[in-house]
């Protein structure tokens, strides 16, 4: 459901999984079929046509790390950055490619982050797999794959990073956007001690609720032929949840999670520069569907006695990157102040030069 580049799918691939998952929802009444029909258009529209990319200036120190996953059977590559002990942990979107993560992409993460005291970690693929542990092999248009990304990121990745890299596996930051929003504050919910901040940017914050799992699933579909059963089985299942932000809200408060949560109305502002109209519509569409979730997730925040999240939600704002960029710009301080090591104390006062005792008097 974002606009990540990916090479567009050719158009009765995506008619032909869409139909079969339009007549699950055309029974649920006119005000979903009418929520439906808009999330169809902008998913269709989100196949035209790619971003342009914006990727950090060179000589920066970024590693293409290949990380083993025994629990996926593969290595990951993984793009990194270090900068300090702790780390910022970016997930990137549904259309995440296999050569290089969306923030690297479409944004300047590592250099914004460059000297920061802050170290970047950006894992590479995942693409539809809103980084969960799946209950069934990944089934797609290109074969069969094993999806495990949770424990990948919450277990083999970290310690890695721990004996390779001097990276510490508590006390760090999850930054995620549109599919991995969500993930971001699951994560943060369950692994408290591992992440201590958790930003969610145009997330989806109440999964297993209402018409959201048949969006999600038909717009897994689209995203390379995924399905959401093979993900967390049927809708209503302890998986889709266990993943559902909106339902983990009391873990948050207790964990203390600093949180980070934004999303835009829809309209566009000077930060859409693209010029493709397909492009434009279906980004200010999902934006629209997803603002409600982001608002409900605040009020029930607030009344479970939560006080430490910054809720961002502007007079504007589509579901694309210009904005997310923007967003990780602005929440860089907090992440730095939490996670960065504070400055060496100033060195201690020169102590005072003993004094002379008084000269004798001179005789008479």
């Amino acid at each position: 459901m974002d606009n990540n580049p990916v090479t567009a799918p050719r158009a009765p691939e995506f008619c032909a999984c869409v139909a079969n998952r339009f007549a699950r929802v055309i029974s649920l009444g006119q005000r979903f079929r009418r929520i439906a029909v808009a999330a169809l258009l902008a998913a269709t529209a989100l196949t035209v046509t790619p971003q342009a990319h914006a990727f950090s200036r060179e000589g920066l120190p970024i590693e293409q790390l290949d990380v083993p996953s025994p629990s996926m059977g593969r290595t990951i590559r993984v793009e990194f950055q270090g900068g300090g002990p702790h780390s910022v942990l970016l997930l990137d979107g549904l259309r995440a490619q296999d050569d290089f993560n969306g923030w690297d992409i479409n944004t300047a993460a590592f250099e914004w982050f460059h000297e920061s005291g802050v170290s970047v970690i950006m894992p590479v693929g995942g693409q539809s797999s809103f980084y969960a542990d799946w209950y069934r092999p990944a089934k797609n248009r290109n074969g069969v794959l094993t999806y495990k990304w949770e424990t990948f990121l919450t277990n083999e990745l970290p310690t890695w990073l721990a004996a390779n890299r001097g990276q510490d596996p508590f006390g760090n930051a999850v930054v995620g956007l549109s599919m991995s929003g969500g993930a971001a504050l699951t994560m943060a919910a369950y692994y408290p001690r591992q992440f201590k901040f958790a930003a969610s940017l145009s997330g989806y914050l109440a999964p297993s609720q209402k018409f959201w799992p048949p969006l999600i699933d038909i717009a897994m579909q689209d995203a390379g032929g995924f399905d959401s059963f093979d993900m967390w089985g049927p809708s209503g299942s302890p998986a889709w949840k266990r993943a559902d932000p909106m339902l983990n809200i009391n873990r948050l408060v207790a964990n203390r999670t600093a949180l980070w949560i934004y999303c835009g109305n829809g309209v566009a502002s000077d930060l859409d520069t693209g010029t493709d109209l397909g492009i434009n519509l279906s980004a200010g569409s999902l934006e629209t569907i997803t603002i409600a979730t982001n608002k409900e997730f605040r009020d029930k925040y607030i009344a479970a006695g939560g006080r430490n999240a910054v809720f961002n939600f502007p007079p504007n704002g589509t579901h694309s990157w210009g904005y997310w960029g923007a967003q990780l710009q602005q929440m860089k301080p907090d992440i730095v102040r939490l996670l960065a090591p504070p400055p060496p104390p100033p060195p201690p006062a020169p102590l005072p030069l003993p004094q002379q005792p008084p000269a004798a008097p001179a005789p008479r």
